[in-house]
C-alpha cells in the first residue's frame, strides 16, 4: 500500500502499532487514516473511537481480511469513507483515498 499510494502522489506515514499512531498527535495534514479492523489483537474500530475522542477528524478507510456483518456495520456506523475487504484492488484503494481527500 505504501508504494501504491506514493506512486499516486500521496504522502504516506506508516506506524508500527496502534500506540504509535495514537502517540503521533499530528493529524492536521492527514487526508485520511487507513486502519485494519484487526490490529495484532486490538480492534481498529476501537482505535478509531479513541482517535475521535482525541479530536481527530481525518476520514477513515477500513481494510479487513475478516469481513463480517458485525464488523461492516460497526465500520459504517463509525462514519468510515470506505470498507475494503482483502484482497482489494489497487484501484479501489486509490479511489477511496481520493474520495477521502475530496471530503
Amino acid at each position: 500500500m505504501n508504494r501504491l499510494l506514493r506512486a499516486h502522489g500521496f504522502a504516506v506515514t506508516l506506524f508500527e502499532s496502534a500506540e504509535d499512531l495514537l502517540d503521533h498527535g499530528d493529524f492536521d495534514k492527514a487526508i485520511c487514516i487507513v486502519l485494519d479492523i484487526n490490529l495484532d489483537g486490538k480492534s481498529g474500530l476501537d482505535l478509531r473511537r479513541k482517535l475521535a475522542e482525541e479530536g481527530v477528524t481525518a476520514p477513515v478507510i477500513y481494510i479487513t481480511g475478516n469481513d463480517s456483518p458485525v464488523n461492516r456495520n460497526a465500520a459504517v456506523a463509525s462514519g468510515c469513507v470506505a470498507y475494503l475487504t482483502k484482497p482489494f484492488t489497487a484501484q479501489s484503494l486509490i479511489e477511496s483515498v481520493t474520495r477521502a481527500a475530496a471530503a
